[in-house]
């Protein structure tokens, strides 16, 4: 059987963390089986949907390296939705339902008050034609109902195991707006039978959605897909995901946060599994280990350090070439490759740059904590040219002069030179910084901005 998976993001909003999590490892399953990953924009809101959070929502997946082999509009297949309605309408799956939404608020307060589950009591199978056209008649336009058959419903998830519901235990979800708009339910199950969809990968959330879906299935004389519900992430202290990253979502992760795709591909693609996290620079080594016997059931953790982390590590490993353009576009044109390879270790992001190329180019104002010392250093500076060897025959002449060794020698020049208590090799540095540069600041001097 040919893999066919589809990811169906609703354009009502940016692509966040969780649902491109579900995109990763659903694009991850289908590239591991040489199968087709087709992009479903779920549209049918049209009050909500918009045209930018779209075009945002596939600018993150291009971002992520996730292209698809395919892709479609919910919008654009409404002739189709109503085709298939109308099918389930004369086999008496679909029926219209009168009630308000105050009037179903009520029934399930009174519901839970007796202690029972709040399910749709189908009192509108009741109603007569009389009945229907008073209401009619009143304003009241109906919204359908798929009727469930009360029988057991089960399939065996790829990472839940085997899952059983009794359609009895269920209400009969709404399909039908009162504006004649099909909802997601019914929508998503038609286009899953048509696009010949073998697996459907969602969250946890949606299991019971899953149960009146496979009926849907069924009632349209299709054979249900394979089912995968993924553990929804939580964040590190095990709560809701917050809001101490940007906003969580992928365009404020790659445009606020200035973090590397393949950072949060690396996360994403192992949390929950029981493989190490660990960070790649290309994605093909996580299709090649993808594995749906590796995710457990529990609720992995979505740590915003752990994701800085990666990114670290990503952006030391990185060659000067592969950065060459990026760094243009920070205004860094100048930039080269002694450069690069003096600071990257110290980079989180590949943003910060700007702060070491400000070190080495000025203005920086020194930290002058013990005048006394820098003036003796100062005058022990070597003449130029300045070589690899500059730093430790300096070193070793101020070490000496003055008795100074270890911290108490290289932190005073290290705040002298770079205004920093912290950074790459001072030796290294020097050399970016140069002998005038270096010998006003341990002057005091203030540079020009």
């Amino acid at each position: 059987m040919s893999v066919r998976v589809r990811f169906a993001p609703s354009p009502t909003g940016m692509l966040h963390v969780g649902n491109a999590r579900t995109a990763l490892i659903t694009w991850l399953f289908a590239r591991k089986h040489g199968g087709h990953f087709l992009l479903r924009i779920d549209d049918t809101d049209r009050e909500r949907s918009k045209t930018e959070y779209e075009t945002a929502i596939e600018d993150s997946l291009v971002w992520m390296g996730l292209g698809w082999d395919e892709k479609i509009n919910q919008q654009h297949r409404l002739e189709r939705y109503a085709e298939r309605i109308e099918q389930l309408k004369a086999d008496g799956r679909l029926y219209a339902c009168y009630e308000t939404p105050d009037e179903l608020a009520l029934k399930r307060k009174t519901q839970l008050s007796r202690g029972k589950p709040p399910i749709y009591d189908r009192a509108a199978l009741e109603l007569t034609d009389p009945q229907k056209a008073a209401y009619e008649a009143e304003g009241r336009a109906p919204h359908w109902r798929f009727k469930l058959e009360h029988t057991p419903i089960e399939w065996e998830d790829l990472i839940r195991g085997p899952v059983k519901f009794n359609g009895a235990d269920l209400s009969d979800p709404v399909v039908i707006r009162e504006d004649g708009s099909p909802l997601y339910h019914l929508c998503s199950v038609i286009d899953d039978a048509d696009f010949r969809i073998t697996h459907v990968v969602r969250g946890e959330d949606h299991v019971s959605n899953t149960a009146a879906h496979v009926q849907m299935f069924e009632a349209l004389g299709a054979t249900p897909p394979e089912f995968v519900h993924l553990p929804l992430i939580s964040d590190s202290e095990g709560g809701k995901l917050s809001k101490r990253l940007g906003s969580l979502s992928i365009k404020d992760i790659r445009d606020t946060d200035g973090l590397e795709p393949m950072a949060v591909v690396s996360l994403l693609a192992r949390l929950g599994t029981a493989d190490p996290i660990e960070a790649y620079a290309e994605i093909e080594p996580l299709v090649e280990s993808f594995d749906f016997s590796k995710f457990g059931r529990g609720t992995p953790k979505f740590d915003s350090a752990e994701l800085l982390r990666l990114n670290a590590k990503i952006i030391h490993d990185t060659p000067f070439d592969d950065v060459t353009v990026r760094l243009a576009g920070l205004g860094l044109e100048d930039l080269d490759e002694p450069f690069w390879t003096t600071v990257r270790a110290n980079l989180e992001r590949l943003s910060d740059i700007k702060d070491w190329w400000h070190v080495a180019n000025g203005p920086v104002e020194p930290l002058i904590d013990d005048p006394d010392f820098i003036a003796q250093a100062a005058a022990l500076l070597p003449e130029t040219p300045w070589t690899v060897n500059t730093w430790s025959e300096w070193a070793g002449a101020v070490k000496a002069q003055t008795g100074r060794k270890g911290k108490e020698l290289f932190m005073p020049l290290r705040r002298a030179l770079t205004g920093m208590d912290h950074g790459p090799e001072l030796g290294d540095l020097l050399l970016l910084i140069g002998p005038d540069k270096a010998r006003r600041r341990l002057q005091g001097q203030r540079e020009a901005a």
